[in-house]
């Protein structure tokens, strides 16, 4: 899942000062100790002996070095090259470039073990980082100039995740079938870029390959949803489906835990309120983006939601203020991301009301919302997960759990039914409208948070707030 969650222990910080963070120089691109095993795997994803976390027996500092190595040669030799429209060949393209470690006279030395970097696509994929409004040397400082920050909120699917230091972009471990899908895809994501730059989709920037030791890594860049810089009080992961549809016991022990379906209606049962004008821009940037996944056949995305609760960090900062912490703990503030249509608000063409007056959270382009309760919130969404096609696999898949369960609640479905379920359940369970008659309120407590008495409760308003039942 395309998320910032917390990195894997201790404060971010874009000089890292962990050990799984540290750039050994003795370690190898495909080295990991033979004489001592992996404690613990998640699909690819393990720990070696020294509890660094390794990608298909690979640690994640090489890996990290190896990936800004590749990326750097890879969009400096793409500056020599003329810009043009993109021809269907483009997106068949694959270059490669071998980095020995004693260097070569197209790459520099490394402390690393020899290894290989693919480019998929360059001149496709150079079109869509411009189309977003990332100039080539944003895109290398990005990722390039500081150490790539891992995040240890990865969720079960043994991906490997990094975030730049600078908040804007999320690079993930990609598997064999989903990086052949998105090659396959890429057409057809480029006609749908071209005709609509407003979508929840994800903003795919690049993806590469790194090969060493026998194996390949794959990796794609995306727009970062969940920003590092804005606390994230709740985060849910929801398909639409009520099927096995809770957060584990063991999620629920991290910091910040990602929920899912049935949490949500148990934590939010009168949903997200929002104005008519976002809550209208939303359900039809969700329907647009529905139908484009089910005419690709895509199926088992989610909808990633995080939520700022502005009363909850009023709190906080007024308590670490008292205790002398809030420069110790706070982040830098953030600066508003360079990618264009890239925010929740900007990607749904909504209308922040009157937001530009919150601190800084606002900067980074979340939703302004409320609940029943009155409390304000910044929601920052968007569908991630969409490399699954509806083949054969899941098709057995599916009809295997509907003989056992009820086969519309289950999340494997065949794509119409699927996007169908997804975007009822998104426009009507966790966003709702708030009419126009009482928009009045919701506006206001948006001007300043520092100086407006809370709201009230949308029962006083005379609302109905009972939540629909859901299978």
């Amino acid at each position: 899942m395309a998320t910032a969650g917390t990195v894997s222990s201790g404060p971010t910080s874009s000089s890292g000062s962990t050990g799984n963070r540290k750039m050994a120089s003795s370690e190898g691109v495909g080295s990991s100790s033979s004489s001592q095993t992996i404690k613990k795997t998640i699909g690819h994803r393990g720990l070696d002996p020294t509890g660094e976390t390794t990608y298909k027996k690979t640690t994640s500092s090489a890996l990290k070095g190896a990936i800004q190595l590749g990326i750097t040669h890879t969009v400096g030799s793409l500056s020599h090259k003329p810009e043009r429209d993109v021809l269907m060949q483009d997106f068949e393209v694959v270059e490669s470039i071998f980095f020995p470690s004693e260097g070569s006279n197209l790459t520099p030395a490394h402390h690393y073990s020899d290894f290989r970097f693919k480019t998929y696509a360059p001149i496709a994929f150079r079109y869509f980082r411009e189309m977003f409004g990332i100039r080539p040397d944003d895109y290398l400082y990005s990722l390039c100039n500081e150490e790539l920050i891992e995040l240890s909120n990865s969720g079960a699917s043994g991906s490997l995740f990094y975030v730049s230091s600078d908040d804007e972009f999320i690079i993930k471990t990609v598997q064999h079938k989903e990086a052949e899908f998105l090659q396959k895809l890429l057409p057809g994501y480029f006609m749908n870029l071209n005709q609509n730059k407003r979508t929840l989709l994800p903003k795919f920037y690049g993806l590469y390959c790194v090969q060493a030791g026998g194996k390949n890594i794959r990796i794609a860049v995306m727009n970062n949803l969940l920003p590092c810089a804005v606390r994230m009080h709740l985060k849910y992961d929801m398909k639409g489906s009520t099927y096995k549809r809770r957060a584990s016991a063991k999620e629920r022990e991290k910091e910040v835990p990602t929920f899912k379906d049935l949490d949500f209606i148990q934590d939010l049962p009168d949903g997200l309120l929002l104005d008519p004008d976002n809550y209208n821009a939303l359900s039809k940037t969700i329907q647009r983006d529905c139908l484009l996944l089910q005419s690709f056949k895509i199926m088992d995305y989610s909808m990633l939601v995080g939520i700022h609760n502005l009363e909850q960090a009023a709190r906080e900062r007024a308590g670490e203020e008292a205790t002398g912490a809030a420069d110790q703990k706070r982040p830098a503030p953030p600066q508003g991301q360079k990618s264009l249509y890239c925010t929740a608000i900007e990607a749904i063409q909504g209308n922040a009301h009157g937001t530009r007056a919150l601190d800084t959270e606002d900067q980074m382009g979340g939703i302004p919302a409320r609940t029943a309760k009155g409390e304000r919130m910044l929601v920052y969404i968007g569908i991630i997960d969409i490399l699954q096609s509806y083949r054969f696999a899941k098709k057995i898949e599916h009809s295997w759990k509907a003989l056992v369960h009820d086969g519309d609640t289950v999340s494997v479905h065949r794509p119409g039914f699927y996007a169908d379920r997804f975007q009822k359940f998104m426009c009507n369970t966790v966003f709702k409208k708030i009419p126009r008659k009482h928009f009045w309120c919701y506006s206001v407590v948006f001007v300043s948070p520092e100086h407006y008495p809370r709201s009230p409760p949308i029962s006083d308003l005379g609302l109905v707030t009972t939540s629909p039942s859901v299978r």
